[in-house]
């Protein structure tokens, strides 16, 4: 079952919050699915920009839509991650989602705001909510970049005018994290006191929390020990916070280089243990294993795992 979005992230605000997975091929999609169903949780599928340049613009959308077959009884979203305005109107217009980001956030807040505004009026007429950004997350992931001197926090008051005049269904906002594999400057945390201020002047309002990765040590580790070369001293949101932050209003986490970690890990100690394959779909099924277990942890972390069948009832299915 595809809902609205907004409506998934309603029924999660302030008591957990759902994972928005990346997803870049058809072994992260079915892994994303089995992890989310092996812990009875409601699943964001999102597919970016690069990705769908990647994949060729409705592959992944149409293996989503395929693998959800497989899964009848789950609950899903599938969601545009940091798109521009013409990919967020062809997504619109595609039939394929149920929600799409436009990230204009590297613009000036009035443009920002009226980019938004017509993203939102096109994608409500089709009953498809909307995700904004307001503030800039640093580091890179994909083709987003932005240096840690103009990275800024998300101002509250701006956050407040931004959703009102937007009409956005969600907002993502810049609490310290970011892209990569290093999701604080230093090892930071999360700044949960800046989250708290942003909710009060939002109530009920879902936020979202962008380069939310874990970026687990174990993972950094085996790659490097299989012959990878990841920074050693890469570290992510500490998982005791997730919780933390759906109770500062965040109802919907995304994760990408968590993904990116077990398929280096998965694929190079693969082949450095089966020198002689070439078949691609032996360390697909051992990616696809690994990725769901990952995916199913990290519902737990977020609070979502055994849900299914509370979210069905709520929603009416």
């Amino acid at each position: 079952m595809i809902p609205n979005t907004a409506a998934l992230l309603q029924l999660a605000y302030g008591q957990y919050a759902i994972g928005a997975f990346s997803v870049n091929s058809i072994e992260q999609v079915l892994g994303a699915f089995r992890g989310a169903a092996d812990a009875a949780a409601p699943l964001i599928i999102q597919v970016s920009y690069q990705a769908r340049r990647y994949a060729e613009p409705g592959v992944l959308e149409a293996a989503v839509h395929a693998a959800a077959r497989r899964f009848p009884t789950l609950v899903f979203a599938l969601h545009l991650d940091h798109g521009d305005e013409p990919t967020c109107y062809e997504c619109i217009e595609s039939g394929f989602y149920s929600s799409v980001m436009i990230d204009a956030s590297a613009h000036p807040l009035e443009e920002n705001i009226a980019i938004t505004r017509r993203v939102v009026e096109r994608a409500h007429a089709r009953g498809i909510a909307v995700e904004a950004e307001l503030g800039r997350l640093s580091g890179k992931e994909d083709d987003i970049a932005v240096e840690q001197s103009v990275a800024f926090l998300t101002d509250p008051d701006q956050a407040a005018e931004f959703v009102t005049r937007s009409g956005c269904d969600a907002l993502a906002v810049a609490v310290g994290t970011s892209h990569g594999v290093h999701k604080f400057a230093a090892t930071g945390q999360l700044h949960l006191e800046r989250l708290e201020v942003i909710r009060q002047r939002l109530p009920g309002f879902p936020l979202v929390l962008h380069g939310a990765s874990s970026v687990p040590a174990e993972e950094v580790a085996r790659i490097n020990a299989a012959g990878g070369a990841v920074a050693a001293d890469a570290h992510g949101v500490p998982e005791t916070m997730y919780l933390e932050a759906a109770r500062c209003g965040v109802a919907k986490i995304n994760i990408d280089t968590d993904g990116r970690l077990v398929w280096a890990r998965v694929m190079r100690e693969y082949l450095r243990d089966h020198p002689a394959t070439i078949d691609l779909r032996e360390p697909g099924r051992a990616f696809m294993a690994a990725y769901a277990e990952r995916v199913a942890h990290l519902c737990r972390c977020f609070g979502c795992a055994g849900r299914l069948d509370e979210v069905r009832r709520r929603l009416g299915l």
